[in-house]
């Protein structure tokens, strides 16, 4: 029996709702198939927190979650209470950080019977693999002088190591989905940084001759996501441009709601985190509609992950059933909570087994 041990942040607004239903989902699923169990442990950590403690984690907070196999992220932040820039370097960007989770990977899929924005959608399935430790979010620079003299300076670093990772994820990945890779550079306006892009793409891509390859500049890219994106198999970007195309992903699967992530530790010394694209939307905290799809989608991510791809692959199969049937939460449509729509899931799979 695999027994995998979690360690769950439902954090800040309506991660507090959505984590539990997702987590309902994986104990029916453990239920189902006996040779998968989940042990579950609570963390607190959020902006409430953070006003009682000042700090977003105790100090032994990353010691305490180390061990974990994984970790179940919620959302994070309530500008309300606490800045943005505090909330999410204390807590998720830390974890990010201090647990080499280099990685960062989105999914975005035309679900039946939800609605996209789209015209013709064209049935698209594409993932974003984008690097989650440098770049563009790296934090070296610094701000000088005051008033109508100050500058700030914000260096974007990429290093071979750093940039040949990501993009080896992404030939491998696409190796078990239409063995096809799209870079996303901008060398015609970024001097240094994306023509050095471009020459490591082009070195990983001669190990991968089965794989077909083409490299498409940021704004050019953009608004084939949104003309073409059936054309698309996997991205793989740069920390900036992959946050930017995973938002538009989400934005033409019709909900932000409905989007996945996980953060992956490659090199197996620390806990790999699965979070969904969306944030604590305060405005619906309490209402009971928050859409569970992002986060129970997240959990198939998770299982994926511990290569119970067939389980997951069910799982996904069976948000799909109850989106093509209309079971929808009220932003992407539909009138039904966030507790019918997980329990239709659990329901369904149920009834699969």
């Amino acid at each position: 029996m695999k027994q995998l041990s979690i360690a769950t942040i439902p954090g800040d607004g309506i991660g507090n709702e959505v984590v539990p239903a997702a987590i309902e989902v994986l104990e029916a699923l453990s239920d189902i198939h006996g040779g998968l169990k989940f042990k579950f442990t609570h963390f607190p950590y959020n902006c409430h927190y953070y006003l009682e403690h000042g700090v977003m984690m105790p100090e032994d907070g990353l010691e305490q979650l180390k061990n974990f196999d994984a970790i179940f992220l919620g959302a994070v932040g309530n500008a309300k209470l606490v800045p943005d820039h505090i909330s999410l370097w204390g807590l998720l960007i830390k974890l990010r950080r201090e647990f080499e989770q280099v990685i960062n990977i989105r999914p975005a899929k035309l679900l039946s019977g939800v609605q996209s924005p789209l015209v013709n959608p064209k049935d698209f399935d594409l993932i974003v693999v984008r690097e989650n430790s440098e770049g563009e979010y790296s934090s070296v620079g610094g701000r000088i002088y005051k008033d109508e003299e100050e500058l700030a300076i914000q260096n974007s670093i990429f290093s071979r190591r750093g940039t040949e990772r990501a993009m080896r994820y992404a030939f491998e990945l696409a190796k078990k989905r239409r063995n096809h890779v799209t870079s996303a550079t901008k060398s015609n306006g970024i001097y240094y940084s994306m023509p050095f892009w471009d020459e490591v793409f082009k070195d990983v891509a001669k190990d991968y001759p089965e794989v077909a390859t083409d490299s498409q500049h940021i704004d050019a890219l953009a608004a084939f996501f949104v003309t073409h994106p059936d054309k698309f198999d996997v991205v793989v970007a740069s920390n900036l441009f992959g946050d930017v195309l995973t938002d538009l992903g989400a934005a033409i699967m019709g909900s932000v709601g409905i989007a996945p992530a996980a953060n992956i530790n490659v090199n197996g010394k620390y806990p790999s985190m699965f979070e969904p694209v969306h944030g604590s939307a305060p405005d619906i905290v309490g209402k009971g509609i928050a859409n569970p799809l992002g986060q129970i989608w997240t959990a198939k991510m998770m299982l994926d992950h511990f290569n119970e791809e067939e389980i997951g692959h069910v799982l996904l199969d069976v948000i799909e059933s109850v989106t093509r049937n209309g079971l929808l939460t009220p932003d992407i449509g539909g009138n039904y909570t966030t507790k019918e729509v997980t329990d239709e899931i659990i329901k369904r799979l149920k009834a699969r087994a």
